[in-house]
């Protein structure tokens, strides 16, 4: 028996311009697009991928489950987001080695520093 990861679900009230801004924050790619819903990916053929779907609900609270990226440059990276429509948020941590940022939807995200070896 094997089990693969596939996506990553995410609800949005406007699936496509939600999955459109993570596909610019990413540089990944859309691989399926449908009513109410569109699909990204790092490249066609690679798993797993994020799945944005329509709700009719706005989003009311803390996600309970956020996305963790950690780039080369924390600091450029945290201003490439911030300028691509990003916001920070304080969700109550304090001064820590990661910024929490949210998506135009508001869902939280963190993006995170170097790794210490």
């Amino acid at each position: 028996m094997s089990l693969e990861w596939e996506q990553t679900i995410v609800d949005a009230r406007d699936p496509r311009a939600l999955g459109l801004w993570w596909r610019d924050a990413l540089g990944w790619v859309v691989v399926d697009e449908g009513p109410g819903e569109l699909e990204i990916r790092p490249t066609a053929d690679r798993l797993p991928g994020l799945l944005f779907v329509a709700v009719s609900d706005p989003k009311t609270t803390k996600n309970r489950l956020h996305l963790d990226f950690r780039p080369d440059d924390r600091d450029a990276e945290v201003e490439r987001l911030l300028a691509l429509g990003a916001m920070r948020a304080d969700v109550g941590h304090g001064e820590q080695t990661w910024v929490v940022l949210l998506d135009p939807e508001g869902n939280e995200f963190c993006v995170l520093g170097s790794r210490t070896r």
